[in-house]
């Protein structure tokens, strides 16, 4: 049992100083890697211990975040539903735009022969 102890202890030293030594800078908390790395392996089961609770930065986690009373905050809001897509063809794109200027153009014409139309009594 003792053997099984140690050779524990040994495994998680050499996965923390690899832990260390593949780690950037900005990953590192409280102290610089060369000091992280001389605590792990002069104290290897306490430098093991502090090195992956508070010298290790872990990414962040999509979990709910509890608020002070405990309760678990509300769900965020549902974004603005997306605008619907269009699926008409490109040809059938243009053919409705050249019906919408025909159109524009005849009401257009309308105007100006009724405004002609007025003008003229």
């Amino acid at each position: 049992m003792p053997y099984l102890f140690s050779l524990l202890v040994v495994a998680a030293t050499v996965f923390a100083v690899v832990d260390i030594i593949t780690r950037d800078e900005g990953q590192v908390r409280h102290m610089p890697k060369v000091v992280w790395l001389l605590l792990v392996i002069l104290l290897p089961l306490l430098g093991v211990v502090l090195w992956f609770t508070i010298g290790r930065e872990y990414p962040e986690r999509d979990r709910p975040v509890r608020s002070p009373r405990g309760y678990a905050d509300p769900p965020p809001a549902p974004s603005a539903p997306m605008p619907p897509r269009d699926t008409r063809t490109t040809e059938q794109q243009l053919a409705d735009l050249e019906r919408e200027i025909e159109q524009e153009r005849r009401r257009a014409e309308a105007r100006r022969r009724a405004q002609d139309g007025q003008s003229a009594e």
